[in-house]
């Protein structure tokens, strides 16, 4: 009996003993479950389900990535087909259109990188043809200079430059009855973005104007990046000056090397208003033959006033 009774007593101590165990078993292996939690952080999303929208109190969402924001050039530049629809425009004059027919003009405006607001002038204005398309693409916000000197306006152009500028759309386009060799007055340096010069530069020699004091001056008007662009007859090779007067034309070289000299940089050519055919030996005048049959061969060269041009 006694010895039953040890037996059982044995028994009952090991099965406390094993149930022991098997509880410390249990309580080291929630212990190690939860120092991984406190190590690991936060239970993750699971992939397949929505993460919460959710910022961490007093730090800022980034915003979404945008594309760089652009240039007033690169917003708005004059395109080919915009710079038609001036062109196009049912108000403009038989006479404008029928010099359209020699002069491509939505080319030379999309060639010259307009946008709505610039400030742009128009060198050798005369009765305005040019002037009056640079003041359609600028609009209302932009402004236009119309320059002309004594000469020119007393030969020809005083009575329809002055018919022109009472139409509404010359509203804001400004008369500048100044010489050729000074043609902007001292408070338009450095604000304008654009300026052009359409067949006057080879009047320049045989008027005896000061080129470089021109070119200087048209330097110091442009803002930095500005550009001036130069549309002219082409002479013969070797020409040089020598026609300009007799056959309104110069060479391109020469133009370009007298522009380059003032400090501009040369940008680019067009070709729109090249004829091959034309031999160069005629006067390239319009009324004097061009438009009857002889279409002068022009160049068309932009130059650009340097960013970092010393005094701008």
């Amino acid at each position: 009996m006694r010895v039953a009774v040890g037996v059982l007593t044995s028994v009952h101590m090991c099965i406390h003993l094993v149930v022991r165990q098997q509880r410390l078993l249990i309580l080291s292996l929630f212990a190690s479950v939860g120092l991984a939690i406190a190590c690991d952080g936060p239970t993750q999303v699971p992939a397949n389900e929505p993460k919460p929208n959710v910022e961490p109190a007093g730090i800022e969402s980034p915003a979404a990535e945008q594309p760089a924001p652009k240039s007033g050039t690169e917003v708005a530049e004059l395109s080919l087909a915009q710079a038609q629809a001036i062109v196009d425009a049912t108000d403009r004059s038989a006479d404008d259109r029928k010099t359209d027919e020699r002069r491509k003009p939505a080319q030379t405006l999309a060639f010259l990188q307009l946008y709505e607001g610039m400030r742009v002038a128009d060198i050798g204005a005369g009765f305005g043809y040019t002037t009056e398309l640079l003041a359609r693409a600028v609009g209302q916000t932009g402004h236009v200079y119309g320059q002309n000197p004594a000469f020119v306006l007393e030969k020809f152009a005083e009575k329809p430059w002055t018919e022109r500028l009472q139409k509404p759309v010359m509203a804001q386009t400004t008369r500048l009855d100044r010489e050729f060799s000074d043609p902007f007055p001292d408070e338009l340096h450095g604000s304008l973005d654009r300026v052009i010069n359409v067949l006057f530069y080879h009047d320049f020699v045989w008027m005896e104007t000061d080129r470089a004091a021109h070119n200087s001056d048209v330097f110091a008007a442009l803002k930095p990046g500005g550009l001036y662009v130069v549309i002219d007859h082409s002479a013969a090779a070797g020409a040089g000056v020598s026609g300009s007067k007799t056959l309104h034309r110069i060479e391109e070289s020469v133009l370009r090397s007298e522009v380059e000299a003032a400090g501009f940089e040369f940008v680019e050519s067009a070709e729109f208003l090249r004829n091959p055919a034309d031999t160069r030996d005629f006067n390239a005048l319009p009324w004097r033959g061009e438009g009857d049959g002889q279409l002068s061969d022009k160049f068309v060269l932009k130059f650009r006033k340097p960013n970092t041009a010393v005094g701008s």
